[in-house]
């Protein structure tokens, strides 16, 4: 599918984009004034990858998810109020208030969720391939990882365990140049991190991650791969987040000139160039205006629900016990 050709999915393509941005920065505002609490690890400026990626899957499809994983959600179909209600610590969050940005889950669109552990999406995600090859499905399962995370154990056992068993996972890396301050070039010895993929007997291919188009072919082409049994695949979207690794990250390790760099190559003003020809002026600016909309509505609705309660805060934790049992 070409996503600036084809005038239908170009809008979604363009609003999921700033749908995501929109997002994220009203969180940063939040977490900024104070009404948001916990911590915080921004996208902006990766915004192509999620949705060039889940513009591939089908509505059964599966994700896994990272630390950093707001764009994660919105692409793949989540609610955007209760995602807000969940980061406000809301009863009306995905969580109940209780997982926050980091734990996100969303089952009913495929989301098995965030997760807190680098590389801790991985397994989950082999696991998930397995289950659907167990039960004879055609679903695929796309796990979304940092480049921090192909350094990990579990990164490993992970992707050897899919390659063995010729699971329908597609490994996503966002590559974003930082595993926190340690740059990849400090912690790879290959050019590329998709070279890792010959190790475990699978194909591995890198792509201009600021690139939806360029996301979108990748994954789709190791999506068809891994429904016709064929196994797992490695995407590596190479692509820069514009905000330090958390709220806490005071930028000392990159240059303002570096960042200056990659935000000239901003995946959404790139897009809205590419489809210049397909999409009118007054189109984008609906695109613009929808995601704006959605945003603010989300922030309202999260607001007025009522807090998260104490009260039942273990009830995730302990079985409840029914009176006079074990006597």
């Amino acid at each position: 599918m070409d996503l600036t050709k084809d005038a239908t999915a170009a809008r979604r393509t363009l609003t999921t984009m700033w749908t995501i941005r929109r997002f994220e920065e009203a969180v940063d505002d939040l977490f900024a004034r104070g009404l948001m609490h916990g911590t915080m690890h921004l996208s902006i400026g990766q915004e192509a990858v999620p949705t060039g990626a889940c513009l591939a899957l089908s509505d059964g499809d599966y994700i896994t998810s990272t630390h950093r994983g707001h764009g994660h959600c919105i692409a793949k179909g989540a609610r955007l109020d209760a995602m807000m209600a969940e980061l406000l610590a809301k009863e009306t969050g995905y969580c109940r208030g209780r997982g926050g940005s980091m734990h996100i889950a969303d089952v009913a669109t495929g989301n098995l969720g965030a997760n807190g552990i680098v590389a801790g999406g991985v397994p989950i995600a082999a696991g998930a391939g397995l289950a659907v090859a167990m039960r004879g499905g055609d679903e695929v399962v796309v796990s979304f990882f940092g480049d921090g995370a192909v350094n990990e154990g579990a990164w490993h056992e992970g992707v050897n365990l899919a390659a063995i068993w010729d699971l329908p996972v597609v490994f996503v890396c966002e590559n974003n140049h930082y595993g926190m301050s340690m740059p990849v070039e400090r912690a790879f010895k290959v050019n590329r991190l998709a070279d890792r993929a010959a190790a475990y007997g699978i194909p591995g291919v890198t792509v201009d991650g600021n690139d939806p188009q360029a996301v979108h072919d990748a994954v789709s082409d190791a999506v068809h791969r891994a429904r016709a049994g064929r196994g797992p695949s490695f995407v590596e979207a190479v692509t820069y987040r514009w905000k330090g690794h958390s709220k806490s990250d005071k930028n000392l390790y990159r240059t303002r000139e570096e960042i200056e760099s990659w935000r000239e190559r901003d995946p959404i003003t790139r897009f809205e160039q590419a489809v210049a020809g397909t999409l009118s002026e007054s189109d984008i600016e609906a695109c613009r205006a929808e995601a704006r909309d959605r945003v603010r509505e989300a922030i309202r609705v999260a607001n007025a629900a009522p807090d998260a309660d104490a009260e039942s805060l273990t009830d995730a934790v302990y079985a409840a016990v029914s009176p006079g049992a074990g006597a």
